[in-house]
């Protein structure tokens, strides 16, 4: 299995290029496109109680896609639900890699992918208190909302992130939730409260738009009951690229 991204960093599109027979497992809805002879399975990916476990606590879909490529072999192309960047990581055994629900697209056969409590300091973030856990040995594909940042932290080393800008995180990497503010009017006033402590060694990713503020801007422009060039339907049209 090899991966190439394309398009990025605004609208990515990862193509994911199989050997004859060769397996991958796709979100749901993610296929783009996929070569001539490629054959699809949609199944409840490791039994019912599993599928409903990633479904209601990791963000991702009941169903998983398993996408075969014939014996001379193919392409399945994939895409996220928000523009954004897509990015390919090869996960190690014993290594497994943390990422926001919702991120995931792809992984290979080697690969497992099952929600997992991150702990009370992720109820502030995306998260919401859940995150998805790649274990294995393969390639994964995830995305983000808007371009994505890879930071390598050395052994020590300390970078804060916003909790809405946190995409993904090897397992080496140690994360504590801290309030950036001193108290209820100064979060008020600077509209930032808890940020993440990423403290090394090992890489993060992050991503340069907030999902949670694009749904309190479009919540916001509903609320306002227009309609017209300035309204909600302005406001989509501009979002989407469209006049």
């Amino acid at each position: 299995m090899q991966v190439q991204t394309r398009q990025g960093p605004a609208y990515g599109v990862a193509r994911i290029t199989l050997a004859g027979g060769e397996e991958v497992k796709v979100e749901s809805g993610a296929m783009m496109a996929m070569s001539a002879g490629v054959t699809l399975h949609s199944k409840a990916e490791g039994g019912m109680l599993k599928s409903l476990k990633r479904a209601a606590l990791g963000g991702e879909s009941f169903f998983v896609s398993t996408y075969t490529a014939p014996s001379q072999g193919g392409f399945v192309d994939v895409a996220a639900r928000l523009p954004g960047d897509i990015i390919s990581y090869e996960v190690q055994p014993a290594l497994p890699l943390f990422i926001q629900k919702g991120s995931w697209l792809a992984n290979a056969n080697g690969v497992t992918i099952d929600a997992q409590w991150g702990g009370f300091k992720n109820l502030f973030g995306s998260e919401g208190g859940f995150i998805v856990r790649a274990e294995g040995s393969g390639p994964v594909v995830f995305a983000c909302y808007g371009a994505l940042e890879v930071w390598d932290l050395a052994a020590g080393q300390t970078i804060s992130l916003d909790t809405g800008h946190m995409v993904a995180y090897e397992s080496t990497v140690s994360m504590q939730l801290r309030k950036v503010t001193g108290g209820l009017v100064q979060t008020f006033k600077s509209g930032e409260g808890l940020v993440l402590d990423f403290t090394g060694p090992g890489r993060i990713w992050s991503q340069t738009r907030n999902p949670s503020e694009l749904l309190g801007w479009i919540k916001a422009a509903i609320g306002t009951g227009n309609s017209g060039p300035s309204g909600m339907g302005g406001a989509l049209g501009g979002l989407l690229g469209r006049d």
